[in-house]
Formats: structure tokens, C-alpha cells, sequence
């Protein structure tokens, strides 16, 4: 597929063009080709609407990206695709198939996990053949502890999902109306208040188990022993499938974009917008970087909520989001590195995780803002297929790998000499496990070169770190105080990961058409 790109030489006439279309209305602005941004513009194209989306960089994705090593396309930013129905029915909204648009191939092994040594223990998106695993390497009580953990975990998303996370304005007294007696009886039994570190203790003894399943608090940017016990739901998602794309999972964001431009959307790359302007108290246009300006009364801006508030949009609109989503606490950011290496010793899958000795220890590190002594690492090998009976490579192959980092990429960069001690406690800690790389190519993001790819979050990944139960009702929903300003992405509700972020674009397409005269 082949995205359709406008130049911002042609915007004047392209404006005029548009607003021809449909009598007298203006355009919708959506600012940033991120998921929410694409699946707002999309959905607005599809009602039939005149949309312009605008973003500073070269292709649609946002986060979701890829980094070219030498012949090599490597994803730097998600790996794989959960909660699919989302995306089904955001396709079939589209007149699209997801499944005949993008080569779908679902993993059998979640991810692979070393605490020391180098024997590993493989977790499998069927239960029934994790409980056996597990039974296997860490016992008969350990199974019937994840067994237990495996039912609470789908009553709570089944509990969640349509009253929270399907919620375009989420509220608790909201959550308990829509819940129902089972679903809050649900939500008591894992003690919503406690951490998800201390829930998951009532399930697994064995502190490596609790240590595997704690991490799924890493996947909204959150540390585990403050994040809320409702993370564990996490685990269902997982468990109701995983899936791969051939050629890389952005090719998800160029098949929104081509489907936004054959509904008539116009999406024009390289047109970075640097204000949004106001007249007599609502959204009245955008100015982009050039000097020309769009005129609009409706804007989706598809950004971090820090950007805003910092007045990098212009200074109207820093009072739009609520001040509580305003200061917010951010989220964890990363260190990434993009490797092509040759590979011995270890057999890796698609998704590998070397723990910590000390997990307290690694996160107490970061909630100082210090990167860890011995950080727990993600190793995504790109070419492996997360097969249960195992694959082999001949040849050089892609990997992603990743340790958690502070948010302080505008405010405490980190030096050269820490990020080269880092990558070599990495190596260090791999080899501990038996795996050797022989790299070829390799390229690094830290959190300052996050912070300046999506300002105003000092790299943050996740939006607002979730410090408690009442963290995810702060979440600002996409209308804001500022007529004809809405908000979608990762730091909007109902928050980051590409099927959050979806939603998110939904939940912003649909309060524009419904608010529209």
C-alpha cells in the first residue's frame, strides 16, 4: 500500500477545494498521524465528512515505527497486535477487511522468560499449556495459583471492558452502575485498591511467577507496585490472542492511512502544526510550521497532553485539558536499541524477557530517576516466529531490545558514558543467559530522543503513569473545555497501546460528529 501524500505547497488550494465540497463547512484538523489520529481521520472520512490530517513527520504511525539498519526495517515501537476485534470492526466500518489488508500471523508463545542461568520458561497463549508448564517447572501449587489468577483475570476484563474502556467518559459511579453485582463482586475479589504487586501475591508464592506477570504494568508505563491490581486483565487480553504482521506491524498504520485517503481524507505528511488558534473563545484554524493556516472549527489533536499545557500548540489552548491530566506524573519512557546481530547460544523466541535479581531494587532506581544496575530486558527477535516447537535462524537477524528508563528526557538527559555502561551491563546480563550477539548494524533511542520525536513528556511512552485505582479515571475524554478542541492518542482515554489508542480515535470521531450543527 501506498500512502497519498499533499505537499504543503498545495494547501491553499487543496483548503478551498475541500471546503467547496460541502457548501460552506469547514474542514476537520487532525493533528498527528498517530493510531488515534489515523483512526479519527478515517472514521470522520467514512461519515462523510471533509477531513485534513496533518503531521510533522514523513509516514503515518507515530510511535508506532520503524527504524531502517543498513537493508534492514526493524520495528522500534510495538511488535505486536492484541484486542483484534477492535481493529475488525474498525476496518469493516471501513467497507475493509483486516485479515485480507494485513498478513496476520498469531504467536503460540507470549514471550520467553530467564531469571538467572539460562534456562528459560516459556509462557503460552493457551492456558491449559502454560498451568502444564508451569506445573512442570515451579509446581503443582504454582499451577492452581495461575489457574485461579487465569478466571479473575477474564472476570475483570469482562467486568472493564464495556464499562470502562468502551466508555467515552469514563466515571466510577458510571463503572458501578454498568458493572452489575458479578462484575463488582469481580473487582472486590482483587482488591481494586491494592497494587497489582500485592494482588498477585495472593496467587503466586513463587516470587519469579509474580515477578512474570507483575511486568504487565510496564505495558501502560506504570511500575508494578503502584499500578492498580486491574492490570491483571492484561492477561486475558493475551490470552485471547497475540499476532504478528508480516513486513512489520506499520504496515497497520499505512493500511489506515490508504483506507482514510480512499474514503477522501487528505493526509498530508511533512505539514507539522505549530498553533491552534482561537476567536472569540473556540477553535477558529491551525497554523503550521510554513505560515499557512487552515481554517477549521473542529480540531483532534492527537499529541501528548504535556505539549498542550506547555503551550506548544500556543498559549489559548494551554487551559483546554484539566489541570489534574495537566501536571500529571509521566509514565516510564525507554531505552531502546535496534540491533542486527548473528546470534549464538540462547534460543530465543519472539518475545524474551532476562529478569532482574531485584525487582523492588530496578524500580526504585527509575523512581529516582536513574536508569537500574541490573535492569530486566525485552528482547523482541523480529524474525523468530513464537512458535512453541522453536525456529531457527541462519544468518543475521532483527531485534528489538528494551530496558524501562525515567521520563526525564527534557530535563536530565542522559550522558554518553551512561548509556554505553548500560548497553554493556545489557550485553553483560545476556551473555549471563548464554546468548551472544555478533552485531552487525545497531542503532540506540534514548528518553531525550523520545522526548524530542513526541514533545511535551520528556519521553514518556504511556501518557499519565497509573499510581493508583484512581489514576485511570484521570484520563481526560476526548472533548476538552475549549469548543471545537478534542483530544485522542495515548494520553486521552482510555490510554496507550495501539487498541487504547484506537478506541481513543473512535471515542474522538464520535463526539465531533455528534457535537457538529
Amino acid at each position: 500500500m501506498r500512502v497519498r501524500r499533499a505537499r504543503p505547497d498545495q494547501e491553499s488550494a487543496a483548503d478551498a477545494k475541500s471546503a467547496a465540497s460541502l457548501g460552506s463547512s469547514l474542514p476537520i484538523v487532525v493533528i498527528g498521524a498517530g493510531m488515534g489520529g489515523l483512526v479519527a481521520a478515517l472514521e470522520l472520512a467514512v461519515a462523510g465528512r471533509d477531513v485534513i490530517l496533518c503531521e510533522k513527520a514523513a509516514q503515518p504511525g507515530g510511535k508506532l515505527r520503524q527504524v531502517r539498519l543498513g537493508e534492514a526495517m526493524i520495528d522500534a515501537g510495538p511488535t505486536v497486535l492484541t484486542m483484534r476485534p477492535i481493529f475488525e470492526q474498525i476496518f469493516a466500518n471501513a467497507g475493509a477487511d483486516l485479515s485480507a489488508l494485513l498478513p496476520l500471523r498469531p504467536l503460540e508463545v507470549l514471550a520467553r522468560h530467564v531469571w538467572s542461568g539460562s534456562q528459560a520458561f516459556d509462557l503460552n497463549v493457551n492456558p491449559d499449556i502454560s498451568a502444564a508448564a508451569i506445573e512442570a517447572y515451579f509446581g503443582a501449587a504454582s499451577a492452581a495459583g495461575y489457574r485461579r489468577f487465569c478466571g479473575l483475570s477474564a472476570r475483570i476484563y469482562d467486568a472493564l471492558d464495556a464499562s470502562f474502556m468502551r466508555m467515552p467518559v469514563p466515571s466510577l459511579p458510571a463503572l458501578i452502575a454498568r458493572t452489575g453485582i458479578s462484575g463488582l463482586a469481580a473487582l472486590r475479589s482483587v482488591s481494586p485498591f491494592a497494587s497489582l504487586w500485592t494482588a498477585l501475591g495472593k496467587n503466586f508464592r513463587d516470587p519469579r511467577l509474580r515477578q512474570l506477570f507483575a511486568r504487565y504494568a510496564t505495558y501502560s508505563g506504570a511500575s508494578p507496585f503502584l499500578a492498580p491490581a486491574t492490570l491483571m486483565l492484561i492477561a486475558h487480553v493475551e490470552q485471547s490472542g497475540v499476532w504478528r504482521i508480516d513486513g512489520g506491524l506499520t504496515r497497520l498504520a499505512t493500511a489506515l492511512a490508504d483506507l482514510a485517503t480512499a474514503h477522501g481524507a487528505q493526509l498530508r505528511f511533512e505539514s507539522a502544526v505549530e498553533e491552534i488558534l482561537i476567536d472569540h473563545g473556540r477553535v477558529d484554524g491551525v497554523r503550521l510550521s510554513g505560515g499557512a493556516t487552515i481554517r477549521t472549527d473542529r480540531v483532534i489533536a492527537n499529541v501528548e497532553l504535556g505539549a498542550l499545557a506547555a503551550g506548544q500548540f500556543g498559549a489559548a489552548v494551554q487551559t483546554a485539558v484539566a489541570p489534574a491530566a495537566r501536571g500529571a506524573k509521566r509514565s516510564l519512557s525507554a531505552v531502546t536499541w535496534q540491533v542486527v546481530a548473528r546470534t549464538r547460544g540462547f534460543a530465543l523466541s519472539h518475545h524474551n524477557v532476562f529478569f532482574s535479581a531485584d525487582y523492588p531494587a530496578e524500580f526504585a532506581q527509575i523512581a529516582r530517576g536513574a536508569l537500574p544496575d541490573d535492569p530486566t530486558i525485552y528482547l523482541c527477535a523480529q524474525d523468530r516466529q513464537g512458535s512453541a516447537t522453536g525456529d531457527e535462524i541462519n544468518g543475521v537477524e532483527r531485534m528489538l531490545v528494551l530496558i524501562n528508563a525515567p521520563a526525564l528526557g527534557d530535563s536530565a538527559p542522559l550522558s554518553a558514558v551512561a548509556l554505553e555502561g548500560c548497553w554493556r551491563r545489557v550485553i553483560e546480563r545476556l551473555d549471563r543467559a548464554g546468548l551472544t550477539l555478533e552485531v552487525e548494524h545497531w542503532g540506540q533511542t534514548d528518553p531525550t530522543g523520545f522526548a524530542a520525536s513526541f514533545p511535551g513528556a520528556g519521553g514518556a511512552l504511556y501518557g499519565r503513569s497509573l499510581d493508583g485505582w484512581r489514576d485511570p479515571f484521570a484520563r481526560p475524554p476526548a472533548r476538552t473545555a475549549l469548543p471545537g478542541l478534542y483530544l485522542a492518542g495515548g494520553s486521552a482515554h482510555p490510554g496507550p497501546g495501539l487498541p487504547m489508542a484506537a478506541l481513543s480515535g473512535r471515542f474522538a470521531a464520535s463526539a465531533v460528529l455528534d457535537d457538529a450543527p
